[in-house]
């Protein structure tokens, strides 16, 4: 690679897809700038960067803009070879992008957007189908310290940014239990793992300035 690199990060403290970019830089050892941007009133630089979605985080890499969190995991990936994160063999990396698919699209659907909006019956029954959809990253822990094995891969990123470090945040500013280390042994264990990589914990935002974040979100939601 190039000497001198621009590496630019718009990213939200909370946000777990911003958060998971910082993670992946800091693992492959890449030194960024970093770019706060402000929910309710986003940047000039990220309206134009990103003038589809509007949203972070958003990679700049020498000029050219990268976009989405997963798409930006597998540029990072290709781009700098040292650390990888995304399993070698192809059925590992098929199964690896299936399960963070899953993580991003079904586990935060049910696990925040729709509980959001539901009362507390609605509530009890979308936990129900939020364990459901996590056992199936509970079953593919088994007899591995990370999802990448012995060291934290793309699907740690993925769902480690966004069940543990943020959606139980927000399950616990409405009171609700949704994982316990009785029924998710694996799960627990791995975010005991996770919390060790400096890396990972680095990148972890504050928690009690996470509950109140993630309850606005929830009512940002419920009033749309």
């Amino acid at each position: 690679m190039a000497e001198k690199e621009e590496v630019k990060l718009l990213g939200i403290w909370a946000s777990p897809f911003s958060r998971r970019i910082e993670m992946a830089l800091k693992l492959k050892g890449i030194p960024y700038n970093y770019v706060e941007e402000i929910l309710e009133h986003k940047s000039p630089l990220l309206l134009a960067l990103n003038p589809i979605h509007k949203k972070v985080p958003v990679l700049v890499h020498n000029g050219k803009t990268i976009l989405e969190s997963q798409v930006i995991l597998e540029y990072i990936d290709e781009t700098w070879k040292q650390n990888p994160i995304l399993p070698e063999d192809p059925y590992e990396r098929s199964k690896a992008r299936f399960l963070a698919k899953l993580v991003d699209e079904q586990i935060i659907t049910a696990g925040f957007v729709s509980m959001a909006r539901a009362d507390e019956k609605g509530r009890e029954a979308l936990a129900e189908q939020t364990r459901e959809l996590v056992m199936n990253l509970e079953k593919e822990l088994v007899g591995k310290d990370f999802f990448g094995g012995k060291s934290v891969g793309f699907l740690d990123l993925v769902a480690g940014s966004l069940i543990p470090f943020c959606l139980e945040r927000g399950w616990e500013g409405i009171g609700l239990k949704v994982i316990t280390e009785e029924k998710f042994p694996e799960y627990s264990r791995w975010v005991k793992n996770l919390e060790k990589v400096e890396a990972v914990k680095d990148c972890i935002p504050p928690r009690e300035k996470h509950i109140e974040h993630m309850n606005y979100m929830g009512e940002r939601i419920r009033s749309a």
